[in-house]
């Protein structure tokens, strides 16, 4: 099952576990139960304090298999092979399962150990999805270290018939104590948030009780990050407020036009900015999002969950998100047919007839990529050419499976319980048309995340921040960069060029303000 390679790395990070570890196994007759059981021997085979109980006439999940310490109660559980993404979901759940240390604040630990009620987990996840890692590990972490938790990792495409009986079209999917509790990605602060149900005025006050800083990003995407370095490398106090860190890079797999890194994944960059800004004396103000800007002599950017800070210069980098159809049907039918990220929930879809909409790069690539699972693609264009890259199309119109309709505005999405098909009108005939499916994937584009500054900062007609060139607002003292302002070219790379030019500007601010005063 493991390579020699992959098996030398796992003897290298297992030499950390001093604490013996029990792996118990249901298994089958399957030939997917034969290839767990290659897996864990193979993991086993890696640490003399690892050994393996393989169960055959067990209640459980098959298969299956448990990680905890050996003669204690296991309360993480794999259902399904724990490869691809999901494979250092598997190191952690062992290491921490024999003591060792997370990368956690000893306040967060301290909240999950003194968590109250007992709390069984189930998360639907595929292999694919880069956002279902983070989600398992935060919920392993959880039963790993509060007693009264328990968490089960599910491979939708090996489950099938759970995921139709819960009919799940999206990924991660979460159940709690055998009610849905949420979708999508979900950092550890989150989950904890939901579960501990006083920590929101706890945080509010918390964050209201600190010094203003020189130097507020809202916002901790590429922009955020570059600017938040900038600023702290000139030795003033920064902060960053962001609702999630690295934003929707998070959400983005393959890039390979970072100049000087010929291929990188999303989450990869955001570990590697999230380590840089750690270099430095940055306030990270993770998983909050703000509510109102108030500029004064001091600026103050007010949360939604009641607490408020307060800088001398603000640098606006809250990104955007990805653009809505806006028909009906198509809110209703979120997580039930219509998705957004056909990396994380197009496994789900194995076998069936799904549609793209947008005929740019990205709807083109969701295309090409889901042709390989499903039985077939129509891909529907409002203009009547496509966008994408002749290449990219190209390999399009190479695929046997896939319908390309152009000149097609969707006008609704139908189902009863889910997706059942999607209408469309002929822009040149005035025809409405409707096509039967299951799953509506959309990639038309994206929306900046400004709401909040609707009244105070000028914004252009499509919602942009419109700043000059050194990155100034209409509001003197507030700086905005990255994909929520009026830059053309929405890239990563012109993101942190921005991002940095508007701490430069805000250093520059703060200086002459002060020769002023």
């Amino acid at each position: 099952m493991l390579d020699a390679n992959i098996k030398t790395q796992l003897k290298a990070y297992l030499e950390r576990v001093t604490q013996p570890i029990e792996i118990v196994a249901s298994l089958d007759d399957g030939e997917k139960s034969r290839e767990m059981q290659e897996l864990i021997r193979d993991v086993a085979e890696q640490s003399a304090l690892i050994s393996v109980i393989e169960r055959r006439d067990d209640a459980e999940r098959k298969p299956s298999f448990s990680v905890g310490p050996k003669g204690g109660e296991a309360r993480v559980r794999f259902a399904g092979l724990p490869m691809g993404h999901e494979f250092t979901s598997l190191i952690l759940a062992l290491l921490q399962s024999a003591g060792y240390p997370p990368k956690v604040e000893a306040d967060v630990i301290e909240q999950i150990k003194s968590l109250e009620g007992e709390y069984h987990f189930e998360t639907y996840i595929s292999l694919s999805c880069h956002n279902c890692p983070d989600v398992v590990q935060a919920l392993n972490l959880l039963s790993i270290l509060n007693p009264n938790i328990r968490h089960t990792m599910i491979d939708g495409a090996l489950f099938q018939d759970e995921v139709e009986k819960r009919q799940i079209m999206a990924v991660p999917t979460v159940y709690m104590n055998g009610q849905e509790f949420g979708q999508g990605r979900m950092e550890l602060g989150e989950i904890l948030a939901r579960i501990d149900t006083g920590s929101a005025t706890r945080d509010a006050a918390k964050l209201s009780s600190k010094e203003p800083f020189d130097v507020l990003i809202v916002g901790g995407g590429p922009a955020g990050a570059a600017a938040a370095i900038y600023s702290a490398r000139k030795g003033i106090r920064t902060g960053i407020v962001a609702e999630r860190f690295g934003g929707q890079v998070m959400d983005t797999m393959g890039i390979e036009n970072f100049i000087s890194v010929k291929e990188t994944q999303g989450p990869k960059l955001v570990a590697a900015l999230e380590e840089h800004v750690k270099q430095y004396e940055v306030d990270v103000m993770n998983l909050q999002r703000a509510a109102r800007l108030v500029p004064g002599d001091m600026t103050e950017v007010q949360l939604e969950n009641g607490g408020s800070l307060k800088a001398k210069t603000v640098i606006l980098a809250t990104g955007a998100r990805w653009r809505e159809m806006n028909v009906p049907g198509e809110q209703a039918f979120r997580g039930k047919g219509v998705a957004y990220c056909p990396h994380c929930d197009g496994p789900l879809f194995k076998g069936k007839r799904v549609a793209v909409i947008g005929g740019g790069n990205s709807g083109v690539e969701a295309a090409i990529d889901l042709a390989g699972i499903v039985a077939h693609v129509t891909l529907l264009e409002f203009a009547d050419t496509l966008r994408a890259d002749a290449v990219l199309q190209k390999k399009l119109y190479s695929l046997p499976n896939v319908t390309v309709i152009k000149s097609a505005q969707t006008t609704e999405v139908t189902g009863t319980d889910k997706v059942n098909g999607l209408v469309y009108k002929d822009r040149t005939t005035d025809e409405v048309k409707r096509i039967e499916l299951e799953g509506i994937f959309v990639q038309i584009g994206l929306l900046p995340n400004t709401d909040f500054m609707k009244g105070t900062i000028e914004l252009s007609r499509f919602g942009e921040v419109i700043v000059d060139a050194k990155g100034q607002t209409s509001v003197p003292g507030i700086f905005a960069a990255g994909d929520c302002t009026t830059v053309p070219y929405k890239q990563i790379i012109i993101a942190m060029g921005e991002g940095s030019k508007a701490a430069l500007s805000a250093f520059d601010h703060l200086i002459r303000s002060s020769v002023d005063a």
